[in-house]
């Protein structure tokens, strides 16, 4: 035992003097790795990517309106400015106003929080039991579980999604923009849950995936750490194309009359927009198509997110603008 303590004190010596002639600080370095590869190398890929950037700048400016506009424009009411004022006319009232005297600019802003609200409850409820349904039954496949979860979503796929969104909006006529959000996404999730299931069953037999299960670790740690990181790109995607048919339905129910109008929404604003007869008369038109060409930023500014972050979530991408790879002489030499 004598004979090996010179040995253990060289190498701490030989691990001191690697470490730049200071203590070791282990966390701080994971810390600093972490950093590095998980939030400042996906920042510099996204900037490599014009649809990344134009995405979430289009996103920004959308949450800066709900958040930020709802403060410094005021809620509009009717006779707050003169009928049918036409667009780019009058600051105060650049995009114009209604035929109650309401500015359509702050129609817009005050209608973009309960927006928000509606997509991020839909695009939870949807992606969210579509991703854990296809997890769960893809990995434990020919297993029980995996036959009541697929005969479940069997049943509800057949189920035709419009008429039952349509009658559980009736019955129920919703004022929270969250529980709009929900059933709209309750019809959404099969569809996706299938594919996922489909994504899962072919990476379940990578190597990594079977040295996991040999080493025994547990049902939750390989589906989060090495099936769900694989699936994350494609999970984005889908999450943008939700939140796109949250807001074409929502819209669409709305200018529909289906669900109540009690607050401000873009379908609301198109709804009394072709009741007035914009479509007939040229000095509406903004009326309608105002609405119109907010619904498509958005759905647009969703689509050039998701579409980059399938470049930010490449593993070769990120490890060639991480700093940690490159001081490693790794692949951000490349």
């Amino acid at each position: 035992m004598s004979n090996q303590e010179p040995d253990d004190k060289v190498d701490l010596e030989e691990l001191f003097n690697s470490s730049g002639g200071h203590e070791p600080t282990p966390l701080k370095e994971r810390l600093k790795r972490t950093a590095d590869l998980t939030l400042v190398a996906p920042a510099r890929v996204a900037l490599t990517d014009w649809r990344a950037v134009v995405g979430t700048v289009i996103l920004f400016g959308f949450f800066i309106a709900g958040t930020v506009g709802v403060m410094l424009v005021d809620r509009p009411t009717s006779g707050d400015a003169p009928i049918l004022a036409q667009p780019f006319e009058n600051p105060n009232y650049i995009l114009g106003t209604d035929t109650f005297g309401q500015p359509i600019g702050a129609q817009l802003i005050h209608a973009t929080p309960d927006m928000f609200k509606m997509i991020f409850a839909g695009a939870v409820v949807s992606v969210g039991l579509a991703a854990l349904v296809g997890l769960l039954s893809g990995f434990m496949r020919g297993t029980a579980v995996d036959t009541v979860l697929m005969s479940v979503t069997d049943v509800v796929i057949t189920i035709p999604g419009l008429p039952l969104v349509i009658v559980l909006m009736a019955i129920f006529a919703p004022e929270n923009p969250y529980i709009v959000g929900v059933l709209l996404g309750l019809d959404n999730w099969p569809g996706l849950a299938r594919t996922v299931r489909s994504q899962v069953l072919s990476i379940r037999e990578e190597s990594y995936v079977e040295a996991s299960r040999i080493m025994g670790l547990s049902t939750g740690t390989i589906l989060r750490r090495d099936l769900l990181g694989q699936l994350m790109p494609y999970i984005t995607i889908n999450s943008a194309l939700a939140s796109r048919r949250i807001i074409f339905e929502s819209v669409g129910l709305y200018f529909l009359g289906i669900l109540p109008f009690t607050t401000f929404n873009w379908g609301v604003l198109m709804n009394l927009a072709y009741k007035g007869g914009a479509l007939t008369r040229p000095e509406m038109l903004h009326w309608l198509v105002f609405p119109m060409v907010t619904i498509f930023l958005m759905s647009f500014g969703l689509v050039l997110f998701s579409q980059g972050m399938d470049s930010v979530f490449n593993v070769r991408l990120r490890a060639r603008h991480a700093s940690t790879t490159k001081n490693d002489g790794g692949a951000g030499d490349a």
